[in-house]
């Protein structure tokens, strides 16, 4: 029993120190530089704070955010209703389809929609490219899964009683709906919005892309301020001040999630399309066509466009570094370090995030429940704040000792496996919690050790989850832009950063280059999703 007390306090230690070694304390090391070292600077602070600039990409920040969340609402609710609430032919397909946006890097969206609006774009007579239209409407492409299934998930399973009883009463279909179900679905929209503020607010890879030159976030400016201004102290104090608002944000989704939870809806029903659903069918339909497949299918072919004819020659460029650049890594060989760097960024976050989500399965009671609380609370700390600052911090904190990483081949995928472990965290943790406690109680009082009862009850459902987990962390830092943009040396760039500098560079070749990279990124995170969700159906 002794050896078993010491794994799972190992269990507790070991994502503690990874969290306090490479998230508490580059974030708390950038913020003690630029604000308190050498003195507290009250007036410099109140400077930064009061800035026209401050006040200008705060606003940016907060209204991009706003828009786009109202945006994904609105077409996201008659989306919920007509793919969850509703059956007809090919919705599953429908489904997938609304989804797909939602697992593609943010890079691959922004430039899904440069290839739609841009130069030799189909709707670039409309002059959106480079334009907080153009990043509003990506911030809806890309967040309108959420809304759809979570909202949908919730509408699928409320009582059609009531609504039938205000039908039979007198109340018009539109009436029904604002008095009955509008109320009912009310927490679940609140929450699936507070979600896409956040990501809204976040979309450091969106508006790299798609914004204009002078068109900045706080993210943005953050990483102009660090690293072509070379002003720590004000970027500091930006990265604060966006804690300071994604952490708000975040207990709101908290506050709202569990409104959610409460109503333990479990019946799921659906009914026929009729005539009356036109108007949801249609805005669905509509959405779909142009605002997904629209930028999807734009991007593919735009990455076979080579001047006035079609071929394979920005795919062959891609063994290039491109054009008008001095050294560096190519794209085939970007292509080759996300790949490797995504794989170890997997590796790490598994091994914190497995016994960790063990741990946070347990039901226990008592100080060992609050405790289990704070734990929880604290593995979601690298989802409350950017992954700017983190990276940020990274190049900041881990460039001297007593942790000089800064030539280290580790020092990305570290950056990447703290982005991605509240994923896994999340991930496995509700699939280890619908183990029942009796089973393993019936277990240990057969004679199971304590390790034989992990094999053989925890291990089945860990198998479960471990897919999804795994899916779900090398995505996400296959596509991460944000830490790795601070992080990446020119000889060891991962793809979605080539992409962009791609971008940022004038000719019809690199820009050709940009399309086919975000293809093939675009592939490569869908096959590993598709890969994990068949592991996940072959070990049910």
């Amino acid at each position: 029993m002794t050896a078993w007390r010491t794994a799972w306090t190992a269990a507790v230690i070991l994502p503690v120190a990874f969290l306090a070694v490479f998230f508490l304390y580059p974030t708390g090391t950038m913020l003690w530089r630029g604000i308190w070292d050498g003195g507290f600077d009250l007036e410099g602070m109140v400077e930064v704070m009061t800035s026209r600039r401050t006040w200008l990409v705060t606003g940016q920040t907060l209204v991009q955010a706003a828009l786009g969340t109202i945006g994904a609402i609105l077409v996201g609710v008659p989306g919920a209703y007509i793919l969850y609430r509703c059956s007809f032919p090919f919705q599953k397909a429908a489904r997938a389809l609304a989804t797909i946006p939602f697992v593609l890097p943010t890079v691959v969206v922004g430039v899904a929609f440069r290839s739609l609006l841009g130069r030799g774009g189909t709707l670039e007579f409309l002059g959106l490219d480079q334009t907080i239209i153009a990043v509003i409407l990506a911030l809806v492409f890309f967040n309108y899964a959420v809304v759809v299934r979570t909202v949908g998930s919730m509408w699928q399973s409320l009582d059609p009683q009531a609504v039938q009883a205000a039908r039979t009463l007198g109340a018009s279909p539109r009436r029904a709906f604002l008095t009955v179900t509008l109320p009912q679905l009310a927490p679940a929209i609140a929450s699936s919005g507070a979600i896409v503020f956040l990501f809204c607010s976040t979309s450091y890879g969106l508006v790299r892309t798609l914004g204009s030159p002078g068109y900045g976030t706080l993210e943005t400016e953050i990483w102009r301020q660090s690293t072509s201004l070379l002003d720590n102290r004000t970027a500091a104090i930006l990265s604060l001040l966006q804690i300071v608002i994604v952490i708000a944000t975040l207990l709101v989704s908290e506050r709202l999630s569990s409104r959610v939870g409460r109503l333990n809806l479990r019946n799921h029903h659906t009914t026929p399309l009729t005539k009356g659903d036109v108007i949801p069918a249609g805005i669905t339909a509509l959405t779909i066509l142009t605002l997904i497949a629209a930028p999807l299918l734009s991007l593919i072919a735009r990455s076979f466009r080579v001047g006035d004819g079609w071929g394979l020659e920005n795919y062959r460029l891609l063994r290039t570094s491109g054009t008008g650049f001095a050294g560096g890594a190519t794209v085939v060989e970007a292509i080759g370090n996300s790949l490797r760097i995504g794989l170890i960024a997997t590796v790490l976050s598994l091994i914190i995030g497995i016994p960790l989500a063990l741990v946070l399965s347990r039901s226990v009671r008592g100080p060992a429940a609050a405790g289990q609380s704070v734990l929880a609370g604290a593995i979601l700390l690298p989802l409350g704040v950017s992954a700017v600052t983190v990276g940020f911090g990274f190049s900041i904190a881990l460039d001297s000792p007593p942790l000089d990483l800064r030539n280290s081949p580790l020092l990305v995928p570290i950056a990447q496996a703290v982005v991605a472990l509240p994923l896994v965290v999340r991930s496995l943790t509700p699939t280890l919690s619908a183990i029942a406690p009796g089973r393993r109680e019936a277990a240990a009082t057969l004679g199971a050790s304590p390790w034989r009862v992990l094999a053989t009850i925890d291990g089945p459902f860990l198998l479960r989850g471990l897919g999804v987990a795994v899916g779900f962390a090398y995505a996400t830092s296959l596509g991460e832009f944000g830490a790795t943009s601070f992080l990446a040396r020119p000889d060891n760039q991962t793809l979605p950063v080539m992409i962009v500098r791609l971008l940022g560079r004038p000719g019809e070749s690199n820009y050709g280059m940009a399309m086919a990279g975000a293809v093939v990124l675009a592939l490569l995170a869908a096959s590993i999703m598709a890969a994990a969700e068949a592991a996940r159906k072959d070990t049910r």
